[in-house]
């Protein structure tokens, strides 16, 4: 066993060398310096590269292969916005269940009602999906809200209230609870008109396209 691994290790510094050879026989160096040695053969066979032909050859070979574009190595494949609002799906859905055991103020739980219901609306898998799968920013302001903002402002009113209680402080933890959520809520709302907006602009264009047509209403 010990000899067969040290076999394989032996070949494989061969076999490498070998994938290296042919990936530089595909490389656009040796495509491009082929065509310009192509040309140093034409060149000899009309006579016009002379007894110097060799060198004719190789250095228009060398000249392509240096002016040939380095290879560009694949992008990473990153998921896209269809892909992420997926996740973000999920992770709203755990973001639910967490806000559904936090005691509220009878103010803050309406306010986070709210925020919820337009939360739920803009992550729907309908058409307001499709419309934020071509707007990778909003994605990411929706992301911010869900996995950030709204649970950090939860968390922090319920720690700060456990400490209010035993030593009472200067402002109700409630009260910036409240308006966090009510900051949040108009981000999320001047989303949503961001996204109206992009729609009225589709319907305008349409419009004008049909009257374009020469159609009268």
């Amino acid at each position: 066993m010990a000899t067969s691994d040290a076999s394989k290790q032996q070949r494989k510094p061969g076999r490498l060398g070998y994938l290296g050879y042919l990936g530089y026989l595909e490389s656009r160096k040796n495509i491009a310096g082929s065509a310009c040695g192509l040309v140093g053969l034409v060149l000899t066979f009309t006579g016009l590269a002379g007894a110097y032909w060799p060198v004719v050859v190789a250095g228009l070979y060398g000249a392509g292969a240096l002016i040939a574009p380095p290879e560009r190595p694949a992008p990473p494949d990153f998921p896209g916005p269809s892909a992420q609002l997926d996740a973000l799906r999920a992770d709203f859905g755990k973001l639910r269940a967490y806000l559904a055991d936090v005691e509220l103020s009878v103010t803050a739980a309406a306010r986070l009602r709210e925020l919820t219901e337009l939360l739920t609306a803009l992550l729907d898998r309908g058409w307001v999906g499709a419309l934020l799968a071509h707007d990778p920013e909003s994605v990411h302001v929706l992301s911010r809200v869900v996995r950030r903002d709204l649970p950090e402002a939860v968390d922090t009113f319920v720690r700060t209230r456990w400490w209010t209680r035993m030593a009472p402080g200067a402002e109700s933890p409630e009260l910036h609870l409240e308006r966090q959520l009510g900051l949040l809520k108009a981000e999320s709302e001047q989303l949503a008109a961001g996204l109206r907006a992009v729609e009225e602009r589709r319907q305008e264009s349409h419009t004008r396209y049909l009257e374009g047509r020469g159609g009268k209403a």
